[in-house]
């Protein structure tokens, strides 16, 4: 494809052997482009070896990757390593950034974490192979082994490798403003409210143009480590990025299990994949605090580092030459990732990891190497159960020593294989398999009975109850790829999963449902939920589903929401009293007066973006509200003016295109060298956060002007920020599909490339459903239904999954009880979740950055219900409201006019009194727009 680098590389699952290399080959591979830019060239050299299985390393992109063939036993008698020579240098920055972690580090002892101790044990292993579940032999560790259940906790938030800055700055400044003739502009000729809606397709392309910045200065600074060249857009903000970031040591959290590599550390030293999963009783947890929390607890955590089944081979080991295994990652889509583990001098894996979210087995493909599976929790007992019914597939039933039960599947590709050739060796630390194996591993954790919690669909549960059976019934199939479709008719919308499975055809896959998905699922999927389910550390109890795709139905799109305040019972407000529309009319010409150049231009995107926003949500307000033309595009003259310093690139840091990993980035960090600068946007942190309030602005500013709509460079301009964060397109030659938003969880994760053990994180849930909105509006003024029908569809989908993750209203029965009375959550990572922010732990700091900006989709998300019981659980007490400084003030009181038409008109009486304090006010809000907000929500009559 243009602008993707695609070099040659051996075919998956066969082996490149020495003898099939010649004595020098030069492989090049050069990046064909559209557009103007350096051509980055591959160069590849191999050199053979006498024998079969001789040393052979290559290097591709930044990181090394080693293989070889299946004559691996031959000892090497040299090799040789090559380098990348591209044309735009490779960075050797040895920035490491990361994602927020702890301060420090705290060690969980055995005994925090269910340990049990044990003795030794007798040994019986059978000789003779058996192939009926009805027959049994168990072997048991008969030495004293490994039964360490220790993990570590990041306790405390680290902020220093995160951006810290609050969430507006607070210089407002004011400047003089030209007064403009109306009729001498042009009116809107579109319209911001629909009355319906029909897509067919959610995900058309939005275009394909080569982005409208400079190209990034040059590589950038962190590092594509072990990435093998594909044909599409790298992901930068999904779920596997440990896997290439740092050290490649990071966990990736699949739901409900995390993986990781071992990396040779640990009590085993191994180097093979760790497969875990904790159960709530392991959790670290801290008490909450008076003033600062309302739930019981303030923190909760699974530990990471727990090495409960190692997936490895015997190969995978420090050779003679100190040479260590690698790890390599191909096939990185949006949803699913390929891993591959190489022995110190393979050209090809020895084994490959499909890792996608819901896999509920964990499964690892084998080519041609000797299995190695290991436990520092330590084996109990490895009892073999014969063959399952398709007669394809081995079951094995291991016991670790915290009593924990896992089922352990072998389907052998090789007709050859010999049933019952996994041996538990005496200490209980491994089970080693046959030599040249050649096949599919795959393990999965039965969970405990009192583990279990009631479906809320359990009337459509498949009939199977025995967690071991619904195992069995899918065992020997698993997925390699995922793929979504979406339609909106109406006010409801659909998409759909649809996953590509490996392995037995002729039966169903089992995937794991979070409970959002449970909530929406469509008949018939819904025939597909079984009673098997699995506690998950943030996102509450995974129901295991059968089917190979499900479908989940909202109906209740938000499509006639538009630009004006809006409430579910009477949709956009569009009537108000004289009274308000006088305060608003007032307030706003003192707004429009404001500096809008310079609140605009203040180094930071984000900072710019919420200005803009705004400033445009003030033009609007006076336009459509009001009803004021002159003031509206008086205020709107310096608004665009100020919008096209930024589509010039003009701002203090401006945005380039950073090929290397696709996406819009500020140059911050080119020059500095720090990875946070700008909020960390250049390694692609807060991207749906940042370039949101850019998008709403201009569809704004679009609707206002439809001869600036018209021109095709601002229109392609705000398209390619759409395309940076919430592309559509899966083979867009320039920008990933869907950076921030996931579709398996149902919301964003704005930490983009910056590692963390607890996995990706996201601090604002307001902030992402707008960026959310913005996609949606664009689309309504601009005329792109399939790009306004994928906003409503993502609005929808936030309003459930955050009412399960994020919003907790007292009948949440997603988190934990003794978390939810906090209300919000705070910081939520994939691993854990921490009432706090990474700014400050003032309840006004945690529950106002889930509120702002408030802004029509504010009152689709945060109901009334919800509204109310956070106002009571921290702000009720009028010391406390009162002691509440800065524009933190008027973000809660403009929330609690959401609460009900008494709050709203207190809301209303704060923002219009006459000694109010501008002070109240944060750099993405004003007067007139706080004003119109609240009023609203008592119908606009306000006398």
């Amino acid at each position: 494809m243009s602008g993707i680098c695609d070099p040659l590389k051996p075919a998956q699952g066969s082996p490149l052997l020495a003898r099939d290399v010649p004595d020098v080959v030069t492989i090049t591979s050069t990046c064909s482009e559209d557009r103007t830019r350096p051509k980055a060239s591959h160069e590849f050299r191999f050199q053979g070896h006498p024998k079969p299985g001789g040393a052979i390393i290559y290097q591709i992109g930044d990181g090394q990757i080693q293989a070889p063939g299946p004559g691996h036993a031959f000892p090497p008698t040299h090799f040789v390593t090559t380098t990348r020579q591209p044309s735009i240098p490779t960075s050797s920055s040895s920035i490491v950034a990361r994602d927020a972690t702890t301060n420090s580090t705290t060690s969980v002892s055995s005994t925090q974490i269910s340990h049990e101790t044990t003795g030794s044990f007798s040994t019986s292993v059978s000789d003779v192979s058996l192939t009926r579940l009805t027959t049994s032999a168990v072997q048991s560790a008969t030495l004293p082994g490994p039964t360490s259940t220790s993990g570590s906790i990041n306790s405390v938030l680290q902020t220093s490798l995160q951006p810290s800055a609050p969430p507006f700055p607070t210089s407002i400044g004011s400047s003089d403003i030209s007064i403009v003739n109306p009729s001498t502009l042009p009116s809107p000729s579109s319209t911001s409210v629909v009355g319906t809606l029909s897509a067919s397709d959610i995900f058309r392309p939005i275009g394909t143009g080569a982005p409208l910045v400079p190209d990034a200065p040059k590589d950038h600074p962190c590092p594509r480590i072990g990435i093998q060249p594909q044909s599409r857009r790298l992901q930068t903000n999904k779920f596997y990025s440990a896997l290439f970031l740092n050290e490649q040591k990071s966990p990736v959290f699949t739901f409900p299990y995390s993986v990781q590599w071992a990396k040779g550390d640990g009590q085993l030293q191994s180097w093979g994949f760790v497969v875990s999963h904790t159960e709530p009783e392991q959790w670290a947890r801290a008490d909450g605090q008076p003033g600062k929390d309302a739930g019981q607890w303030a923190f909760f955590g699974a530990p990471v580092g727990v090495e409960y089944i190692i997936l490895s081979a015997s190969e995978l080991v420090v050779n003679s030459a100190n040479m260590t295994p690698g790890l390599t990652t191909d096939t990185l889509e949006w949803g699913s990732v390929k891993a591959n583990l190489f022995p110190p001098e393979w050209m090809t894996p020895v084994m490959t990891l499909p890792l996608l979210q819901g896999s509920a087995y964990i499964t690892a493909e084998y080519h041609w190497g000797k299995p190695l599976i290991q436990s520092s929790v330590g084996f109990k007992n490895l009892t073999f159960a014969g063959a399952l019914p398709n007669n394809l597939t081995h079951k094995y039933v291991a016991y670790l020593h915290n009593n924990h039960k896992w089922l352990i599947y072998i389907t052998p590709l090789d007709s050859s294989y010999e049933v019952n050739r996994f041996d538990l060796d005496g200490r209980g630390s491994s089970i080693n398999g046959p030599s040249l194996f050649n096949g599919v591993i795959q393990v999965a954790k039965v969970p405990r009975a009192d583990g279990a919690a009631t479906l809320n669909v359990r009337d459509n549960a498949s009939p199977e109850t025995d967690p071991e059976v619904i195992y069995d019934q899918s065992a020997g199939t698993y997925p390699i790829g995922v793929n979504i479709t979406g339609t909106v008719d109406g006010k409801t919308g659909s998409y759909t999963l649809s996953w590509t499975k490996n392995g037995t055809q002729d039966q169903d896959l089992l995937m794991f449902a979070l409970p959002h998905h449970t909530e929406s699922m469509s008949y018939p999927d819904q025939n597909g939920l079984t009673n098997l389910q699995m506690r998950t550390t943030t996102k509450g109890m995974a129901t295991a589903v059968k089917g190979d795709s499900w479908t989940m139905t909202e109906k209740d799109l938000p499509i006639e929401m538009g630009f004006s305040p809006w409430t579910p019972k009477v949709g956009n407000v569009d009537r108000y009293s004289d009274p308000v529309l006088e305060a608003v009319e007032s307030f706003g010409a003192d707004d429009i007066r404001e500096d809008i150049l310079g609140q605009t231009n203040v180094s930071s995107a984000y900072y710019d973006g919420k200005a803009l926003a705004k400033f445009a949500a003030i033009c609007y307000a006076l336009h459509d509200v009001v009803g004021n033309d002159t003031l509206a595009l008086s205020g709107l003259q310096p608004l665009k003016q100020a919008f096209g310093h930024h589509l010039e690139n003009r701002q203090r840091w401006p945005w380039v295109y950073d090929d290397s990993w696709g996406g819009v980035v500020s140059v911050a960090s080119y020059e500095t060298n720090n990875p946070l600068e700008d909020f960390g946007n250049p390694y692609y942190n807060d991207h749906h956060f940042h370039y949101g309030y850019f998008v709403y602005a201009a569809a704004v500013i679009g609707y206002l002007d439809p001869e600036w709509l018209a021109n095709s460079t601002n229109t392609d301009w705000v398209n390619m920020l759409v395309r940076d964060y919430a592309g559509s397109d899966l083979d867009d030659p320039y920008f990933p599909f869907s950076r921030a938003f996931d579709w398996y969880h149902g919301h964003s994760w704005a930490a983009g490339l910056l590692d963390s053990s607890d996995g990706k994180n996201q601090e604002s849930s307001s902030e992402d459903t707008m960026a959310s909105y913005a996609i949606k509006m664009w689309g309504s003024v601009t005329g792109d239904q399939y790009m306004e029908a994928r906003g409503n569809l993502m609005l929808a989908i936030q309003k459930r999954s955050f009412a399960d993750y994020y919003l907790y209203s007292s009948d949440n029965n997603a988190q934990p009880p003794k978390f939810i009375g906090n209300k919000a959550a705070g910081i939520l990572f994939e691993n854990k979740i921490d009432h706090t922010t990474y700014f400050g732990a003032n309840p006004e700091y945690i529950q106002g950055i889930h509120m702002l900006p408030l802004l029509p989709f504010s009152t689709y998300i945060r109901d009334s219900k919800f509204v109310c019981e956070e106002w009571d659980a921290y702000f009720r007490d009028p010391d406390v409201i009162g002691a509440v400084s800065g524009g933190w003030r008027g973000i809660l009181m403009a929330n609690y006019a959401m609460c009900n038409t008494t709050t709203a008109r207190e809301a209303y009486e704060f923002f219009t009194a006459d000694d109010f304090d501008a002070s109240y006010l944060d750099g993405g809000a004003s007067k007139s727009w706080y004003t119109a907000f609240v009023a609203a929500l008592v119908d606009g009559v306000i006398v």
